[in-house]
């Protein structure tokens, strides 16, 4: 020890702890020999604030970053993931007989049942066309915000998320794999209804270049009006039982006051206003102006087809949805951790054995 030199003391003229003099001396120690970057200029870095590189970022911010970017190598990871998906859901025999029961042949039970007669108020009109219209919105609806946000929570549920982090970009990857797998279902279920309508509800394909392209942008903007909101939900929600129960009954609600079935102007004026702030309404309201005659329009609120009212809804609930997914859905994801996923798998084996 150097006796020539005094110990620094404090103001009040009481020396320093021993450990605050070692790390002194260490800074001075950094400083006269040209230590690393690291503690040059004879200063550590802060506890808690370790930089990466010349650009100064934290490296939490790094890893954010590597959580949220998309390259190609993810898009086609994530391409092929969701392809993959499909496939496995198309052969699944049980699943998929499932699933097209409770779409296309509910569907087809109540066009048989009740849509043989014009709809009531819009004579010309066909009651069975009113329902393929609507009941191909559904099809859209509840693969966004009911199938999408439950496979979500589940997958949440049983560490897919967790193990996704700890693969390079295999976050982005994921949530690009389960959005091809419910674009395809969304296709399937469209293409097996308009079938099913052309077959069994007397409906006509557009024959109007303008027709098509109107039944194209509704489809689309009524996809993206849906899917980035069920992913966001999927992020928030508990659980996939959980979601199951707190998504269901509305779902039911808006079916009945949303025109799927019979005109919304036969409701309440309250109720026709709900409708109108969902996009199940305005997507059908497109879908009916593509295969419906004039006619319908006496059933219609303001007995017109309001397209750019329809258009600027879809596209509002579109950019809610794609603002919200991907903050919710990398919270969720930087969330999820060992001990939240044994957490998670205790209640479920709770409430399994209640």
């Amino acid at each position: 020890m150097d006796r020539g030199r005094r110990a620094p003391r404090r103001a009040d003229g009481r020396p320093f702890p021993a450990g605050v003099r070692a790390a002194r001396a260490v800074r001075r120690a950094g400083a006269g020999a040209g230590g690393p970057a690291g503690v040059a200029g004879g200063h550590l870095p802060r506890p808690g604030r370790h930089r990466t590189g010349r650009t100064g970022r934290r490296a939490g911010d790094l890893r954010e970053q590597r959580e949220g970017r998309v390259n190609t190598r993810t898009a086609m990871i994530g391409l092929r993931r969701g392809g993959a998906e499909y496939m496995h859901f198309v052969r699944n025999r049980q699943e998929f007989v499932s699933s097209l029961i409770g779409t296309v042949g509910v569907y087809l039970a109540l066009v048989l049942w009740q849509g043989g007669h014009d709809v009531e108020g819009a004579a010309g009109a066909s009651q069975a066309v009113l329902m393929t219209a609507g009941f191909v919105a559904f099809a859209v609806y509840t693969a966004g915000l009911l199938s999408l946000p439950m496979s979500i929570a589940a997958d949440r549920e049983e560490g897919t998320l967790l193990r996704m982090r700890t693969i390079p970009d295999g976050v982005p990857a994921y949530l690009i794999g389960r959005a091809v797998f419910v674009l395809a279902q969304i296709g399937t279920y469209v293409a097996l209804m308009l079938v099913a309508g052309v077959a069994f509800a007397g409906l006509e394909l557009p024959s109007a270049a303008g027709d098509w392209l109107t039944l194209a942008w509704v489809l689309v903007l009524g996809t993206l009006s849906v899917v980035p909101l069920g992913a966001a939900l999927g992020a928030l929600l508990p659980g996939a039982r959980n979601a199951a129960g707190i998504l269901s009954l509305p779902m039911m609600g808006l079916m009945l006051v949303s025109g799927v079935m019979f005109p919304v102007t036969a409701m309440p004026a309250p109720v026709q206003w709900v409708a109108q702030a969902f996009p199940l309404y305005w997507q059908g309201l497109g879908l009916r102006s593509v295969f419906l005659p004039d006619a319908m329009l006496a059933a219609e609120i303001g007995g017109s087809w309001r397209l750019a009212e329809a258009a600027a809804v879809l596209g509002a609930w579109s950019l809610l949805g794609l603002l919200l997914a991907p903050v919710l859905l990398l919270r969720a994801a930087r969330r999820e951790s060992g001990t939240r996923l044994a957490r998670a798998q205790e209640r479920r084996a709770a409430q399994g054995a209640v």
